[in-house]
């Protein structure tokens, strides 16, 4: 009765393993043909910098090439909503910014929904802001800066780079946190902001580290912290707004890589396997470096915890502020 019972439990064991064995392989063989990687902003976009960084090693990598698509428009929407639309096989992913943490709350009719068309691959760096005001503000920090505007409600101003911006919902969360009210002057991009802002037109920005720094160098600009919660390289002896006294605040430039909904997720797990070890190499490390930007490692499932976090933190940001864009 036992020998004859043997061969069918081994069967049924293989019958069971086949599937599992046969995901394997699949992993260990991908990507058999070129990947195409849609950066939803124009090249010379900091997710576009950071993107061809990343593919260019994932090719060396792989032996296959990873190659960027660039698709803008809508705010970074309409190369996202082409990737969720996707075949959910590997080859097709979309390389996003932190806006997309935005979108589902700014946007009335956005044509997909970022937590259920998405699953992360993983991080692949950062970027913090820094608070910088025009050195003709008094405010010499984050408490005084506080104080100051709560002197003064609704006549100190903020600059950011357009309505819905990273640097607008940074500022408000900001105004949110700190108890403060302090007025929106939206501009086209950076560029006009920080003129204005160097003028003395405005009194404060949340601006990008690498587009900044130059000023905050040369003292036509004062920075008073940065909002990652740890240090940046650039700027050593600057404090995060966190630790200057707003506990847990943060608020960076983020990108991340997504697949479809639907790809296999031994697809997704070697994938992150081999931006995790890139990510790692020392050139990767330095050439992120010089663009201002830090490696973001982890697991996958760190990755969608994470994004899921940043959806909900800025929801209720858009929420309190009441921006929204049709």
């Amino acid at each position: 009765m036992r020998q004859s019972s043997l061969p069918r439990i081994i069967i049924t064991i293989l019958l069971i393993l086949q599937p599992l064995m046969a995901m394997d392989v699949k992993a260990q063989s991908y990507p058999t043909r070129p990947v195409k990687i849609l950066v939803p902003f124009p090249p010379g976009a900091g997710v576009d910098i950071v993107t061809r960084l990343i593919a260019n090693k994932l090719s060396i990598a792989t032996g296959q090439q990873f190659v960027i698509e660039n698709r803008s428009g809508a705010g970074g929407n309409v190369g996202a909503a082409e990737a969720a639309r996707a075949t959910p096989d590997g080859y097709t992913l979309l390389a996003a910014p932190s806006s997309i943490a935005l979108s589902q709350s700014l946007f009335k009719n956005l044509p997909f929904n970022v937590e259920k068309d998405f699953r992360a691959v993983g991080l692949m760096a950062s970027v913090p802001f820094v608070l910088v005001v025009n050195p003709a503000v008094p405010a010499k920090s984050l408490p005084e800066l506080i104080a100051l505007a709560k002197s003064q409600p609704d006549v100190l101003t903020y600059a950011s780079t357009g309505n819905g911006s990273s640097p607008q919902l940074t500022a408000e969360m900001f105004k949110l946190q700190a108890k403060i009210d302090i007025r929106h002057v939206p501009y086209r991009g950076s560029a006009p902001a920080l003129t204005d802002l160097i003028s003395g037109q405005v009194t404060m920005m949340f601006a990008n580290a690498l587009s900044v720094l130059p000023h905050i160098q040369s003292g036509s600009l004062r920075a008073l912290a940065v909002t990652g919660l740890q240090t940046n390289a650039s700027l050593p002896d600057l404090p995060t707004m966190s630790k200057a006294g707003l506990p847990g605040f943060e608020s960076e430039t983020w990108f991340v890589l997504l697949a479809p909904t639907g790809t296999p997720s031994d697809i997704i797990q070697s994938l992150n396997a081999k931006l995790v070890d890139v990510s790692q190499q020392a050139d990767t490390q330095n050439n992120l470096s010089k663009q201002g930007a830090t490696p973001r490692l982890g697991s996958a499932a760190q990755a969608d915890a994470f994004l899921k976090k940043e959806i909900d933190k800025f929801s209720k940001i858009i929420k309190n502020s009441g921006i929204q864009i049709d």
